[in-house]
């Protein structure tokens, strides 16, 4: 299903870094994210409330250059 808040994301298993590209077109990466909780993520009925309820703030992050 579509997001409509994230524009595309993509997930590093061997460094376990998920990288978020919004709709605004800012881009994060959030590091130590396990494998298992960007496969609860890609399945999630919402994406955005996935992020905001078990991604942010449970993970660092650093915002991407643009």
């Amino acid at each position: 299903m579509p997001s409509s808040v994230i524009a595309a994301m993509h997930y590093e298993p061997a460094a376990k870094t998920l990288l978020v590209r919004y709709l605004s077109g800012a881009s994060y990466i959030y590091k130590n994210v396990p494998p298992e909780v960007y496969e609860e993520m890609k399945v999630a009925f919402s994406k955005g409330t996935f992020l905001n309820k078990s991604i942010k703030g449970h993970y660092k992050f650093e915002k991407c250059a643009t």
